[in-house]
């Protein structure tokens, strides 16, 4: 097992193929996927040829950054994962981001681990800026980057290719960043 970083009380992993169940099963979950997909599952397969691969090869391009499982220290359980990766629509930032099990809402896990990949991307790998985005809706998701010390750095529409099949107005999304100064100030 290779682990990223542990904080009090979360331990954030590279993933294995093992972990392929407990992804299907954390997406499963129509209100874990409500601001992601509309509640749309992701199907075992794409985790298996798509996006298990794709997460692997990050691991060895872009060392300290990708997707990780997060697990609770005392028990072992996996509560969802974070990620900190090169953002897809604006290459030039890394993005901050997280996906948890509805078992694992409002008990500060979020914030926790958010945190730690803050301080692991300014700290351990020297990153300049750190950007996370959600829809507009998402208030849980927008309370945790400012609580982390993100700030709204603009509004946009995710593009159709990026959610399928909704309307402009569901598309509507809220960007956040900080860069390594603003968290020095505040760390």
């Amino acid at each position: 097992m290779h682990i990223l970083l542990e904080t009090g009380r979360l331990r954030l992993r590279r993933f294995t193929l093992d972990d392929v169940d407990r992804l299907v099963e954390l997406d499963s979950d129509p209100q874990v996927m409500r601001y992601i997909t509309y509640g749309v599952p992701t199907p075992r397969s794409a985790y298996e040829t798509v996006y298990l691969p794709r997460w692997f090869a990050l691991y060895d391009a872009e060392p300290g950054q990708g997707y990780f499982a997060a697990e609770l220290l005392d028990t072992g359980d996996f509560i969802g994962w974070f990620h900190l990766r090169r953002d897809r629509i604006e290459p030039r930032y890394i993005e901050l981001g997280y996906r948890l099990r509805r078992s694992a809402w409002g008990h500060g896990h979020a914030t926790e681990g958010s945190r730690a990949l803050l301080r692991h991307g300014f700290a351990t790998l020297e990153l300049d800026c750190i950007s996370a985005r959600t829809l507009l809706g998402n208030l849980a998701s927008q309370r945790v980057m400012q609580k982390c010390g993100l700030r709204e750095s603009g509004r946009f529409v995710y593009a159709e290719d990026v959610i399928a099949g909704r309307s402009e107005a569901e598309r509507q999304a809220v960007k956040y960043e900080i860069t390594r100064s603003e968290w020095t100030s505040t760390a």
